[in-house]
């Protein structure tokens, strides 16, 4: 079985499945894909032209969410979806809370405005920055505070990709000069900060990190 990934380094939906291939030891090659300017044909590999997408001897899987529910199978250890049938429905349910509205106010609100935007020769909104910070972000992420009093994950008691789907959301808010206020919401302070010490989203974030700081100059 030969795998490609295709995507870019900051996207938190590639991170989110670079760090899945990694805990379960799975090789792959990576493909570098501009999602705003995506090679020719390439929606016959992602049919919305979105990344990551995944290909396995020849057959193509698009969006992050279904590619990490195929490794899960092909990889059964370590598990990242819970068996308990209300515990995989919570661990969906969180995955799809964050890849869509933590991903749209965090990552497209802030780190969008203020990484990508400068990057391909636009103006960042701070205004419109300001305003996901002050009104949209807070009851996202006090909503999971919550969720994580007295837990460290965020269904059961090990690690799931509703985890891994959080902490790569994280690192791009990280990287758009944001973190999780430890004052305001201890809990996901805490566990984000378990979650970039992970040895996946560790060495992927000194990366990183050295390429923002390159961008903010």
């Amino acid at each position: 079985m030969t795998m490609k990934l295709y995507g870019a380094a900051l996207s938190p939906f590639v991170r989110k499945t670079r760090v899945v291939l990694a805990l379960k030891g799975l090789e792959y090659e990576s493909v570098h894909v501009d999602p705003n300017n995506p090679p020719p044909d390439y929606e016959k590999i992602s049919p919305m032209k979105r990344i990551p997408a995944l290909e396995v001897d020849g057959q193509y899987l698009a969006d992050s969410a279904a590619i990490c529910a195929y490794l899960e199978r092909i990889q059964p250890q370590p598990a990242l979806y819970p068996s308990d049938p209300m515990a995989y429905a919570r661990t969906l349910w969180f995955e799809r809370y964050i890849d869509y509205d933590i991903a749209a106010n965090c990552t497209f609100g802030v780190f969008r405005n203020r990484i990508i935007m400068p990057l391909i020769g636009k103006t960042c909104d701070e205004d419109k920055v300001q305003h996901y910070l002050a009104e949209k972000i807070p009851p996202l992420l006090a909503y999971l505070d919550r969720e994580l009093e007295g837990r460290e994950y965020l269904v059961g008691d090990s690690l799931t990709i509703a985890d891994i789907a959080m902490g790569s959301q994280m690192v791009n808010f990280r990287h758009g000069g944001e973190c999780v206020d430890p004052q305001r919401y201890p809990n996901l302070a805490a566990h984000t900060e378990r979650m970039h010490a992970l040895a996946p989203f560790a060495a992927t974030i000194e990366k990183e990190s050295a390429f923002i700081e390159k961008v903010r100059g």
